[in-house]
């Protein structure tokens, strides 16, 4: 997760999707149902270790496209696999399995944690549907390592999410997906509700996991040159489609696709060269520690 300069320690694809189509059926227009194709005929390949950007503005297909890779929504065509495992062919019990290996994180941490629930009860939820992972007993304690691991004393074990700063509230959200020790992260947006110097340390967190843990990383965001600080490759989405893909480096330095160029001069942050791989906000806002 550096600028393109790291590479996978395995080079087999973990995680592959050929062909991922979604349309949705529209209100009538003129005696006919108008068909909007969210995602048209997108692949791409992630393995292990790696993180795939996938860059695009609002509307281009991103989140349609995370959410039909963890079966979220049904494609209308296409393949995902995972590990060698068609995900489109598992029952749906089979899939809520195959969930322990793929999470989500979104981008509003607030609207995807449950207000009337403290962290421990949050963070434990998982185990309740993956029975055995880890013994009731021992729910406590493992929520307070997992908080630790993301940078938040046990103290915030018992508080609920109203009671947490926005980027708090993300870091409980990334120990979720934790609990389940998952090897690949879809990270829809992660950073883009948070305030901007926030920012900055989750997506530190996020970078300092990946090399603890050998996550592998489908990192989605509006921000090129954001993407260009944490992603291996990028591939730039517009309107359902891939226009521009390659190494994160080649993309952010040489684009080749006018939408590319686009998002480059519209991008709200920048990478400040003088620091170690810290955001540089462009202007920068007061907001919650996070």
């Amino acid at each position: 997760m550096t600028s393109g300069e790291r590479a996978p320690s395995d080079t087999a694809p973990l995680l592959v999707a050929e062909g991922l189509t979604k349309t949705f059926t529209l209100g009538r227009g003129r005696g006919k149902n108008r068909v909007l194709t969210a995602v048209d005929g997108v692949g791409f390949e992630l393995r292990r270790g790696e993180t795939l950007g996938i860059v695009g503005e609002s509307g281009s297909g991103k989140s349609t496209l995370a959410r039909l890779v963890l079966r979220l929504i049904e494609p209308t065509s296409g393949s995902v696999r995972y590990d060698g495992t068609d995900l489109l062919a598992l029952s749906e019990r089979d899939m809520r399995q195959m969930r322990r290996d793929i999470q989500m994180i979104f981008q509003d941490p607030y609207a995807s944690l449950h207000p009337r629930r403290t962290v421990t009860e949050i963070v434990s939820e998982p185990w309740n549907v993956h029975r055995g992972m880890v013994e009731r007993h021992r729910f406590h304690d493992r929520v307070v390592e997992l908080l630790d691991q993301v940078g938040l004393p046990s103290r915030y074990a018992g508080l609920y999410p109203s009671q947490m700063s926005g980027g708090q509230r993300q870091r409980v959200a990334i120990a979720r997906a934790l609990a389940l020790k998952p090897t690949v992260l879809v990270l829809d947006e992660p950073v883009s509700a948070l305030d901007v110097s926030v920012q900055a340390q989750v997506i530190t967190l996020l970078m300092q996991l990946q090399e603890e843990l050998g996550l592998a990383y489908v990192f989605i965001s509006h921000d090129l040159p954001l993407v260009h600080l944490v992603a291996d490759r990028v591939a730039v989405m517009y309107r359902g489609k891939f226009v521009e893909t390659g190494t994160s480096d080649e993309v952010y330095a040489n684009p080749q696709h006018e939408y590319t160029r686009k998002l480059l001069s519209v991008s709200a942050l920048a990478a400040d060269p003088a620091t170690t791989g810290v955001l540089a906000p462009v202007a920068p806002s007061p907001g919650p520690s996070g």
